[in-house]
């Protein structure tokens, strides 16, 4: 069946586009966030296991709402790892940080998916997708914030 939302069909792939790099952020920080919570270690344990546990539960909701507002847009999400690294910027970890890496890392993982939802934000006002920009605006605040957060915890 046709889509017809009245946002044009190049213009709702553009958005789409923009919606899958910051799907692919979001996913692939909230991994490395998980993965963060399950292996921090030092004085300020308890403080950054629930702090991290704060973070990707956020992230793991975030993705679904993501995803969908892809889909109402006549895309395809990107399902697969491979499909999530290909378009993602966040850097996947390979060793075994201690908290302050971790804590640093995360905090610029929370820039770079700030930074994606900026661009989709951009590509949403320039076509008139509201929805999109509803779905995104928060996104921008809340990984501004993480990253502020995880800043001051780094100091």
């Amino acid at each position: 069946m046709d889509i017809d939302i009245g946002i044009a069909a190049p213009d709702r792939t553009r958005a789409a586009d923009a919606l899958q790099k910051l799907l692919a952020d979001t996913y692939a920080l909230y991994l490395k966030t998980h993965g963060y919570h399950w292996n921090v270690e030092g004085p300020h344990f308890q403080q950054l296991h629930a702090l991290f546990m704060e973070q990707y539960t956020e992230m793991w909701n975030a993705v679904d709402e993501l995803a969908e507002r892809i889909r109402a847009l006549g895309k395809y999400a990107p399902s697969s790892y491979s499909q999530m690294a290909a378009l993602s910027s966040i850097e996947e970890e390979k060793g075994e940080p201690n908290w302050q890496a971790m804590v640093t890392s995360l905090a610029r993982g929370h820039e770079e998916v700030a930074k994606s939802a900026r661009l989709v934000l951009r590509v949403a006002e320039e076509i008139g997708d509201d929805a999109t920009a509803d779905v995104v605006t928060p996104r921008v605040t809340l990984h501004e914030k993480a990253a502020w957060m995880l800043r001051a915890t780094a100091s």
